[in-house]
């Protein structure tokens, strides 16, 4: 890390022509306060490639996993949605389909006959518009996207705003915002793989979680009826730090009312990330099934339900015009 705040844009190629857009300029955003996180932002999906912090030695690494180059970003083979903006919906949407005042709306099917994570063309897909800019002590990149009425499958034209804040304060602050010519359900996450370790996996890695419930799910990961499962006591419990060694999660939990809804921290390192947000809910990965690197980092999705807008019994994922989503979650990194 520099000694003084330090905002560098590169361009890291084209994104081809693909699904009726045309080619574009893929940008790079690298943020450094000289104090605080650094990192560095790609337009490509609004992704979060590095963040850098050091470890109790003073030594940086980057601790969100990255792919090797923007092909590999470009390919879905090998980039499970890696420190991706994702959206418009997150998680899954059961059979494909939901209804809104009275009208079924089908939307794409990218996995099975269900709907994840925005379907096959969702924002992640895109190139968003980017410029950054120094507040204060702090440094921003600001990222925009338009999403056209029915894209994939979805009502009304959205228009999406993401932001990466750092502080000096040790801070990373992720936001989205979105607005919408008709009424529309939004429920975007951001995909960052953590690994506070700089390589290697998440085993070493410790975790608690401010969250007593969690959905329970059916063999397709769609939500079963009922009310969410108690996990206190359940091989699902960790509202007591746990260690990650050889503990396969994915799920999502309940966020609760308490300030921290999650800290990650790995003993090695010293490092340490307590994870804050306004969101209902987390999805816990542990990247079992990432096929560059399994295990190489763990999820911490903050967002919407699963199936949300097939639940009326979930918190709403509703947007109507002249309403604005919004979604805040911080990152504040430390050494213990």
């Amino acid at each position: 890390m520099t000694s003084r705040p330090r905002i560098e844009r590169t361009t890291v190629g084209i994104a081809p022509a693909r699904a009726g857009r045309p080619a574009a300029e893929v940008e790079s955003y690298a943020l450094d306060t000289g104090k605080g996180p650094a990192i560095t932002v790609w337009s490509y999906g609004a992704t979060l490639v590095e963040v850098r912090v050091p470890d109790r030695e003073g030594r940086c690494a980057n601790v969100c996993v990255r792919l090797t180059d923007l092909d590999s970003y470009l390919d879905r083979g090998s980039n499970p949605y890696v420190g991706a903006s994702v959206g418009r919906y997150c998680r899954c949407v059961a059979g494909a389909e939901f209804t809104l005042d009275g009208v079924r709306h089908t939307l794409d099917r990218n996995e099975g006959e269900h709907h994840v994570h925005g379907g096959s063309e969702g924002l992640d897909r895109r190139v968003w518009s980017a410029d950054a800019s120094s507040d204060g002590d702090a440094l921003e990149v600001r990222l925009s996207v338009t999403s056209p009425d029915g894209d994939q499958g979805y009502p009304g034209e959205l228009t999406v705003g993401a932001s990466y804040r750092i502080g000096p304060d040790g801070t990373l602050d992720i936001g989205y915002t979105a607005r919408t010519t008709a009424p529309t359900i939004v429920g975007m996450t951001h995909h960052a793989f953590w690994n506070l370790a700089g390589k290697g996996t998440v085993d070493g890695h410790r975790l608690r979680l401010d969250a007593t419930e969690a959905v329970c799910f059916d063999a397709d990961l769609i939500p079963l009826p009922g009310a969410p499962e108690d996990v206190r006591g359940t091989a699902r419990d960790f509202t007591t730090e746990r260690s990650l060694d050889g503990v396969v999660v994915d799920n999502c939990f309940l966020a609760s009312d308490g300030p921290v809804l999650a800290e990650l921290s790995h003993p090695d390192s010293g490092r340490v990330m307590r994870v804050s947000t306004d969101q209902p809910a987390v999805g816990v990965y542990t990247g079992d099934w990432f096929a560059q690197r399994p295990r190489g980092g763990i999820c911490l999705e903050t967002g919407a339900l699963p199936d949300a807008p097939n639940r009326p019994d979930y918190p709403s994922a509703r947007l109507d015009p002249g309403d604005v989503y919004q979604h805040r979650t911080v990152h504040r990194f430390g050494c213990g």
